[in-house]
């Protein structure tokens, strides 16, 4: 039953999202994008923090939920995230922005798991700080199932 439950969510996810994955963002509206001053070395300084660069104001994040077409939600159902995470050298501006769900299949949590890999590996000389920000823009769940297959919220 609960395979049926995640095969209607895709379906009415898609069916929402124009044929497109509803745990992925609109391209028109979230192209993602890269703040320069972000780099390798910043970001991979001792004691450096997002909260540093994250200024994300509530009347944009209501406008990011307008333009997504989501109304009314509940506290705690979506996050104002940042495409190309700010670990990994992501822009604080609204071509970066797009209402993430905690819940279902691809949500949150797992693209939080992905971002803080990323970061260690670009920080560790595993993957360039580019080629990260391209992983995970381009379609992060591909990024995600290289390095540990379907996340529980897909399995279940």
């Amino acid at each position: 039953m609960k395979t049926l439950g995640v095969i209607l969510f895709l379906c009415i996810g898609l069916a929402l999202q124009g044929g497109r994955p509803a745990y992925l963002p609109d391209p028109k509206l979230t192209p993602g994008a890269v703040d320069p001053k972000l780099t390798k070395d910043v970001i991979c300084a001792a004691g450096w923090s997002t909260k540093s660069v994250r200024h994300t104001s509530g009347k944009l994040k209501a406008t990011i939920y307008r333009e997504y077409g989501i109304k009314t939600h509940t506290a705690g159902q979506y996050e104002v995230d940042h495409l190309i995470s700010l670990e990994i050298g992501g822009a604080d501006t609204r071509p970066n922005l797009w209402p993430e769900s905690y819940t279902g299949p691809w949500n949150a949590h797992d693209k939080d798991r992905l971002e803080n890999a990323l970061h260690r590996e670009v920080c560790s000389d595993v993957i360039s700080l580019a080629d990260a920000q391209k992983a995970i823009s381009t379609d992060w769940t591909v990024a995600y199932k290289a390095r540990w297959g379907e996340p529980d919220s897909v399995k279940q």
